[in-house]
């Protein structure tokens, strides 16, 4: 089989596709055709070693894939061959076949393309952490996005209407502003031609929102904590911007605020049990209608490195996926 191989810490141009073995699975494991794996802005930082683990090298990059049963391993019953299924794993995604542990798989809902299922594990699961089970959004309440066009902003928003609050998306253009009013956003708010502040105290008759939903970083946390509403919930996300900002925390004694991490993975390791019921609930959010991954671009197998640039020059609205049978 073919996979993308990580052989040194570098940008995406050093990553090359290599022949491997068919992986054999082993006890308490599954070896998956991979039919489609979802990028995401993480995949960038992992090839750099620049992400909150390292895997040893090499390894092949990718965490949350669609694809169909081609083996199972010993003590194995709840899967067979021919499945299909949706998983997440640490490594090996951008790949033709992968082997990966039982617990990290779940059935593919009939009707659901692989596509779609490839691209609802990690940002649809880390935006309903963070603004379901982090900040606890409630019906009638503002939630700020930040970041709003890509992967974890698009879900977020979704999520945030879902639960019946008031979303207002913050984009770097026009054109990231519509795809976010196209996905729920109640308002919009384009920070590289509008004062952040000023927009914000505008947008929320001057009380500020009830929750800030921030995957970017760098300038844009202080100003959009500055403007944060009594009691508001300020959701770090990640870092997209490259930088890790500084805040001041007295912002959070005059507000009474909070600041809130959020890191998917960990918690879904910790907590698999209320992981696994969140994605129960996305999944028949999906089925309702009320959510829709909004897939960008497809890349072939032997492009996986040009979808890395992409993600990494924040060219990227929504997700994209890697088809390594293409």
């Amino acid at each position: 089989m073919k996979a993308v191989v990580c052989s040194a810490w570098g940008l995406p141009d050093t990553l090359a596709i290599q022949d491997l073995p068919d992986p054999q699975p082993g006890p308490g494991q599954v070896a998956l055709e991979v039919m489609a794996a979802g990028v995401n802005f993480p995949d960038v930082l992992i090839i750099q070693g620049k992400y909150q683990f390292k895997p040893e090298l090499p390894f092949t990059p990718g965490s949350e894939l669609s694809g169909v049963v081609r083996a199972v391993g010993d003590g194995v019953t709840t899967f067979k061959a021919g499945d299909k299924v949706i998983a997440f794993t640490a490594q090996g995604a951008f790949a033709q076949q992968i082997v990966v542990p039982v617990h990290a798989l779940m059935p593919m809902p009939p009707g659901m393309d692989f596509d779609t299922a490839a691209a609802i594990t990690l940002t649809y699961g880390t935006s309903h952490h963070a603004v379901v089970d982090r900040a606890a959004l409630k019906a009638g309440e503002t939630m700020l996005v930040l970041g709003a066009a890509g992967g974890v902003g698009l879900a977020a928003i979704e999520i945030g209407k879902a639960l019946g609050a008031h979303v207002i998306a913050a984009a770097s253009s026009e054109e990231k502003l519509a795809v976010c009013r196209a996905h729920g956003a109640d308002a919009t708010i384009n920070y590289s031609s509008e004062d952040l502040r000023e927009a914000i105290k505008a947008a929320t008759d001057g009380k500020g929102p009830d929750v800030i939903y921030d995957p970017v970083g760098g300038i844009y946390a202080e100003p959009a904590f500055r403007s944060i509403g009594w009691r508001g919930r300020y959701l770090v996300v990640g870092f997209a911007n490259g930088e890790i900002p500084k805040l001041p925390l007295n912002l959070t004694l005059l507000k009474g605020a909070s600041l809130m991490g959020v890191f998917w993975g960990e918690f879904a390791k910790r907590e698999p049990k209320a992981n696994m019921a969140a994605m129960r609930q996305l999944i028949g959010w999906l089925g309702e209608g009320k959510i829709k991954p909004h897939i960008s671009g497809r890349y072939a197998l032997k492009d996986t490195a040009a979808a890395l640039n992409d993600m990494a020059a924040r060219k990227v609205t929504g997700k994209v996926v890697i088809q390594p049978g293409k």
